[in-house]
């Protein structure tokens, strides 16, 4: 199933959490060899999320991770702005485009999981009233992409082959959703009821706990 969690209430799953910082440690550093840094716990975390972003994770039934996302306002501090702004024209900065980072998946992850956190990030994006997600990624996601129905507009990349890496946008309207639903195996009508469950009553507001 899928949850969204603020960083201020990961305590709440601590499995969870626990595992999904476990699982981006042997993603991003152990088999992708990214300059990251895990703690003592074998945790990977960065400086973002220390600004209370929301992430979408994908729990399996024992409770642990089986893949997840994060999100920020870009009117706030983004890795985009902050660490890849050559790739782009200037700054993005508005309150219709989240930054979407850290895509994670566990070690044997089907591909129902990634269907299923970009299902999750267009919940996200339609009740928040969001227009584009945009992120940075690497060429073995263009794959992934691809395949699960969610190809992102490219706004710039260096380098090439297997080390290119490039910085896209997204969007996300009601026919993809059906699309990435479908490959995800989860029915629209079940998304919605987890998206609900999670945010209650403040579904379409704007995002403010960490902007």
């Amino acid at each position: 199933m899928l949850r969204y969690v603020y960083a201020s209430d990961l305590g709440d799953y601590p499995k969870l959490s626990r595992t999904m910082f476990r699982d981006r440690a042997d993603q991003f550093k152990t088999r992708l060899g990214w300059d990251v840094n895990v703690d003592r716990d074998g945790h990977e975390r960065d400086e973002y999320d220390d600004l209370n972003p929301l992430y979408v994770i994908w729990e399996e039934p024992d409770g642990s991770h089986g893949g997840s996302m994060r999100f920020l306002p870009t009117t706030g501090r983004t890795m985009v702005n902050e660490h890849f702004g050559d790739l782009i024209s200037g700054p993005i900065t508005s309150p219709l485009i989240w930054e979407c980072t850290r895509f994670c998946l566990t070690r044997g992850a089907g591909g129902h999981v990634a269907a299923a956190l970009m299902l999750g990030g267009g919940e996200i994006m339609q009740n928040f009233g969001i227009e584009h997600f945009v992120g940075v990624f690497d060429a073995r996601m263009v794959r992934i992409y691809r395949m699960i129905g969610s190809s992102p507009e490219v706004l710039g990349c260096a380098g090439t082959g297997r080390d290119q890496i490039s910085v896209g946008l997204w969007h996300f309207d009601e026919s993809a959703a059906a699309v990435v639903a479908e490959r995800a195996g989860v029915p629209m009508e079940r998304s919605r009821q987890w998206f609900d469950r999670a945010f209650g009553m403040t579904r379409y507001r704007n995002y403010a706990r960490s902007a």
